[in-house]
């Protein structure tokens, strides 16, 4: 039987497989290391001071799937109804359990968690080409919002535009 929860010690050596295969299945040849893999998780993930929390789905000890979540406060919307939002970074089910049920399970146990912390609402990003992710994100209730774009600024950008900050 599958079991969610957040992610302990305990599960250390079968996250980091679940980890490593996430990072070839977004990185190809471009993934990280074993070791980079392990000690992101140590220094990072793991502890209680991460702002990020894992959820990890088990069975027999064995990690089948991930999330990565944060709960985070408008400023927008001070009411206490609608101040705290949560914020999905990845969900991630492993080959060998797709088709199973468990990124569904983890969505449910992750909008339960939303639900105990009051938030109004739940974030994320999919790519536009992961029709798969789309279709599944659909199944489960969630709108596209259409109103807004994703920006970033990656290391070059953001040493340059740090740069121009007035010492």
């Amino acid at each position: 039987m599958t079991q969610i929860a957040f992610a302990t010690a305990g599960h250390r050596r079968s996250l980091i497989d679940a980890l490593e295969e996430l990072n070839c299945h977004y990185l190809g040849e471009a993934a990280a290391s074993r070791a980079e893999i392990e000690a992101h998780l140590d220094e990072r993930l793991l502890p209680d001071t991460s702002p990020a929390r894992l959820v990890v789905a088990t069975a027999d000890d064995e990690v089948l799937g991930l999330a990565a979540i944060f709960l985070v406060y408008s400023i927008v919307e001070p009411q206490p109804d609608a101040s705290c939002q949560l914020v999905l970074k990845e969900l991630f089910v492993r080959a060998s359990a797709r088709g199973r049920g468990i990124g569904k399970a983890l969505m449910e146990w992750i909008a339960v968690y939303a639900r105990s912390n009051n938030c109004a609402r739940m974030d994320w990003n999919v790519k536009s080409h992961n029709e798969k992710g789309i279709a599944f994100y659909r199944s489960i209730g969630a709108d596209l919002v259409e109103d807004r774009l994703s920006y970033r600024l990656g290391r070059d950008a953001i040493d340059a535009l740090a740069a121009q900050r007035s010492t």
